[in-house]
C-alpha cells in the first residue's frame, strides 16, 4: 500500500472517529428550561400491573435528548378532584427536589383534565409554564354519556363497586371512585368543569388529537371507535377530535397514510409501542423540542 493511500486512510480516521464519538453522545434537543411532567389517563397508572409502562418507550428517548422528565402516577379510577390533589402534591415534590420554579405538563386523556384542575384550582397556578394536552376529553365523551346514563342507578352502583374492587385489589388504587370518574368525563359534567376551570393567564396551553382512519390498531378499541363515529365523528376510539381541542390546537395525529390510524392508546406508545406508521418517542421528542424553542 502506497504512503499516499495510508495517509488518506489516516486522515479519514482522524476526521471520522470524533464524529462517531459525538454521534453517540447525548443531545440537548429537548433540554427545556423547566422539567417535563407526564400525567397519565383514566383506567391505568404509570406502570400497568408492573408489566407495561403507560408511556411506553418515551421517557428514555426524551432523556437522551436532554429532557429532565418526571412521570406521575395517580389512581386509575377516581374523581377528577381526587386525582388532581394527588397530582398537585407530586408536582410540588418534583419542584422541591429539582429546585425549578415551574414545570411543563404533558397530559394524556383524563390526565389533561385533572392537571388542568390542579393548575386553576389548587397550588400550581404560578408553577406551570405550559400545558400540553394529548387526546384529552375537554368537552366530555358521548361514549361516557352512553355508558353512564343508559342504566338505572342500581346497575351503575353495582358495576361501580365491582370496578372499584378490581382497581383496589388488582391495580393498587387507594379508595377508587369509578362511578365519579365515569360521570366526570360526561359531556354535561365537562361543561360545568370548564366553567370553573378556565385557563390561567401566562401559561401556554396547546393540544393534539388522535384519530383512527379505517380501524383501531388497538383492536379492543374497534367497537368503541365505531360507536363514537356515529355519536361524534372522527375519534381515536375513546375521545373525539372535536373534544380534544384545547388552547392552541396543533393538529390531528393519524399515523402514516397507509396506516389504519393512531388511536387513544397508540399515541402514548401503549401495548409496547407497536403501532403501524407511528413512532410515539419521536412524536414526544418533537413536542418537547418545540417547548424548548418557545423558551419554556
Amino acid at each position: 500500500m502506497s504512503k499516499k493511500i495510508i495517509g488518506i486512510l489516516a486522515l479519514f480516521l482522524v476526521i471520522s472517529i470524533p464524529g462517531i464519538v459525538l454521534a453517540g453522545g447525548s443531545s440537548d434537543t429537548c433540554d427545556t428550561q423547566y422539567p417535563v411532567v407526564l400525567a397519565h389517563g383514566m383506567g391505568a397508572s404509570a406502570s400497568i400491573l408492573g408489566v407495561m409502562d403507560y408511556w411506553w418507550g418515551i421517557e428514555g428517548p426524551l432523556e437522551d435528548e436532554g429532557c429532565d422528565v418526571y412521570i406521575t402516577s395517580v389512581n386509575g379510577m377516581d374523581s377528577t378532584v381526587n386525582k388532581a390533589k394527588d397530582f398537585n402534591n407530586q408536582v410540588l415534590h418534583i419542584l422541591a427536589i429539582t429546585g425549578a420554579d415551574k414545570v411543563n405538563i404533558i397530559g394524556h386523556s383524563h390526565g389533561t383534565i385533572y392537571s388542568r384542575y390542579a393548575i386553576t384550582n389548587l397550588d400550581l397556578t404560578t408553577k406551570v409554564a405550559s400545558h400540553t394536552s394529548i387526546a384529552g376529553p375537554h368537552r366530555g365523551s358521548k361514549l361516557a354519556d352512553l355508558i353512564m346514563f343508559s342504566f338505572n342507578d342500581g346497575t351503575v352502583n353495582a358495576l361501580g363497586s365491582a370496578i372499584d374492587f378490581v382497581y383496589a385489589y388488582l391495580f393498587g388504587d387507594s379508595n377508587p371512585e369509578s362511578i365519579n370518574n365515569g360521570y366526570d368525563v360526561t359531556t354535561p359534567a365537562m361543561v360545568t368543569f370548564n366553567t370553573y376551570t378556565p385557563n390561567v393567564s401566562g401559561i401556554y396551553y396547546q393540544s393534539w388529537a388522535a384519530k383512527a382512519k379505517w380501524g383501531c390498531p388497538s383492536v379492543l378499541l374497534e367497537i368503541p371507535w365505531l360507536i363514537m363515529l356515529g355519536l361524534e365523528g372522527d375519534n381515536d376510539g375513546l375521545v373525539s377530535v372535536s373534544s380534544a381541542k384545547w388552547g392552541t390546537f396543533r393538529g390531528v395525529e393519524d399515523a402514516a397514510w397507509w396506516s389504519p390510524g393512531c388511536d387513544h392508546l397508540n399515541i402514548v406508545g401503549m401495548f409496547f409501542g407497536v403501532t403501524p406508521g407511528f413512532d410515539a418517542p419521536d412524536f414526544y421528542i418533537d413536542i418537547v423540542s418545540d417547548l424548548k424553542d418557545r423558551g419554556v
